[in-house]
């Protein structure tokens, strides 16, 4: 899919769905979006990072560029499969302990019941992915061999990746891979099922690829060769960002760089393969903090502020015209915020790559702000916010008064009608995509905030219930979305 074409979208991770455990997952729920997404005219669904996560749950610092998180399998759809039991947790049991004991549950139910065309499709699965999978799986079992030690403090034949090492750490590990690989099937099959739902039903699906990988990563593991990393696997230099809209000392992430020359000497194999991932799941994919394609802010290890960085050449150029060269025309759109150069900007236009534009960094007063709607270019897709920013309602009641004259004189509406005019603001854009957070949408406050850049507590929480969708939503949206030429 690319954005050439009218269209609305909206905002929502896949853990915000409502579940058990108010977590999310790809399952009867996440259909029922897609179908109230169909009949209020959004054919559009973007989501977050579906990788693993850690305890923090951010899905921008994931183990794994391939892996999907197992727990956005949708338990209820296994029980449908007659894969586990129809029960519920025992009594006092923790439900990651009690997903667990049902994932557990599965692999033994496929392997006693399964017919032969389903362990065909198992096989082919794990012979088209069985590098990453084999990778992946074994880091865990590593990791938790060494009582959740990072890599690099690995015993050295096992952090160096020694062939006779890892030969014999597969063998001591063979089950715990056997029940990662059954779970990343699994994972698989729900999200083609989700897929192939979406396509029927005319809504496409757009994802985010985080520019960067943890150093706490199968990745940087696996593929060293690919960073910028020391003999023992530490980083010689970090990512982030400088001073910002969103941070006044910057950000500063800690994630390896990337060892441009290695990459482009080896024809970016290793961002294909990523690439090739999430377009078996994804139409349209979102690279987050497409700026570090350009150049990427080099922070010595060991700073304490991300005000210590410099700007350095990046083989962003190289790497898209192979990705052309591959697939034609770009499924990408470049989330181009914060700091961009003329260069950058080059970049994108180059490769035909739409921006973004956030209306609620519109309001400084400038009329030349190029985020004003007046100002929208049509190779762009426009939020009223992202999963980084507050919602509109909380945006808007933390600004100045002066600050919120101004925008409500723009937009020409009264202080309690804001949100539904920075949604008409979006949706009235030149811009071919127009992508409305569903915390908007329900009209909320800064309690349904999915994240504050710079903090790592009560983040990516944020989910919703049915019952806080109106009963004249679909129709309402629907309206707002021909009104607009964008059903």
């Amino acid at each position: 899919m690319t954005t050439h074409k009218r269209r609305a979208g909206v905002l929502l991770h896949l853990s915000s769905l409502p579940g058990a455990e108010h977590q999310g997952a790809l399952g009867e729920n996440a259909r029922r979006l897609i179908d109230l997404l169909a009949e209020s005219g959004f054919s559009v669904w973007q989501m977050l990072p579906v990788g693993p996560v850690d305890e923090d749950r951010s899905p921008y610092f994931s183990r794994s560029v391939h892996a999907g998180d197992p727990a956005l399998i949708d338990l209820g759809d296994l029980v449908q499969a007659g894969l586990v039991s129809h029960d519920m947790p025992h009594a006092h049991e923790p439900w990651p302990h009690f997903r667990k004991r049902r994932l557990l549950e599965a692999l033994i139910g496929f392997e006693n019941r399964a017919d032969t065309r389903a362990r065909a499709d198992y096989d082919a699965f794990v012979g088209a992915h069985r590098r990453w999978l084999l990778d992946d799986g074994l880091f865990l079992a590593l990791k938790a061999e060494h009582h959740g030690s990072p890599w690099w403090q690995w015993r050295a034949p096992l952090r160096d990746r020694e062939p006779a090492a890892l030969a014999a750490a597969h063998e001591r590990h063979r089950a715990a891979v056997e029940q990662f690989v059954f779970e990343q099937y699994l994972f698989h099959r729900q999200w083609l099922a989700l897929r192939e739902h979406a396509q029927q039903r005319g809504v496409a699906l757009f994802g985010d690829i985080p520019i960067y990988v943890a150093h706490e990563s199968v990745e940087a593991w696996a593929h060293r060769e690919n960073f910028r990393l020391d003999e023992r696997g530490m980083p010689l230099a970090v990512a982030g960002v400088p001073p910002d809209y969103f941070s006044a000392e910057g950000q500063l992430w800690g994630t390896p760089l990337y060892d441009w020359r290695a990459m482009q000497r080896d024809n970016f194999s290793w961002w294909m393969t990523r690439l090739a991932t999430q377009l078996e799941r994804f139409d349209l994919l979102r690279i987050d903090h497409f700026r570090g394609l350009e150049s990427y802010w080099e922070i010595p290890f060991g700073s304490a502020s991300a005000r210590a960085g410099s700007w350095q050449p990046a083989a962003g150029a190289a790497l898209l015209e192979r990705v052309r060269e591959h697939l034609g025309n770009l499924p990408l759109v470049a989330e181009d915020l914060g700091v961009i150069t003329p260069a950058v900007e080059q970049l994108r236009r180059r490769f035909d790559l739409p921006g973004m534009r956030i209306l609620q960094f519109a309001f400084d007063g400038s009329p030349g702000n190029p985020y004003l709607p007046h100002n929208h270019q049509l190779r762009s897709v426009v939020y009223t916010g992202t999963h980084d920013n507050d919602t509109t309602r909380g945006w808007f009641e933390k600004l100045d008064a002066n600050a919120r004259r101004h925008v409500l004189e723009y937009l020409g509406c009264r202080r309690e009608d804001i949100v539904p005019a920075m949604l008409r603001a979006a949706l009235a854009s030149v811009a071919e995509l127009a992508v409305l957070p569903l915390q908007d949408l329900l009209g909320l406050g800064s309690e349904a905030r999915m994240n504050t850049p710079g903090t790592t507590a009560g983040n990516w929480r944020w989910g919703f219930d049915w019952d806080q969708l109106p009963a004249d939503f679909a129709a309402h949206w629907a309206h707002m979305n021909r009104l607009y030429g964008r059903a």
